[in-house]
């Protein structure tokens, strides 16, 4: 039973991209690997800008600073 974790930011991501996403990592399991779609699990967490770290700051700060 594949276990698939996906972190992002919360920027905004749609309900239906989300279930793009999910579809999408499922079915390319079962094309690459031969897994069944039916035990595939995915989550997908959102994580807010402020709790995301790259490089000693906020990926908020770092938006705002235009990195």
């Amino acid at each position: 039973m594949p276990f698939v974790n996906i972190k992002i930011t919360k920027d905004g991501v749609t309900t239906a991209q989300k279930a793009k996403l999910i579809e999408g990592v499922t079915t390319l399991l079962a094309d690459l690997l031969g897994k069944n779609p039916q035990s595939t699990v995915v989550i997908i967490d959102e994580v807010d800008t402020d709790n995301w770290g790259i490089g000693g700051e906020t990926v908020t700060s770092r938006r705002h600073k235009g990195k």
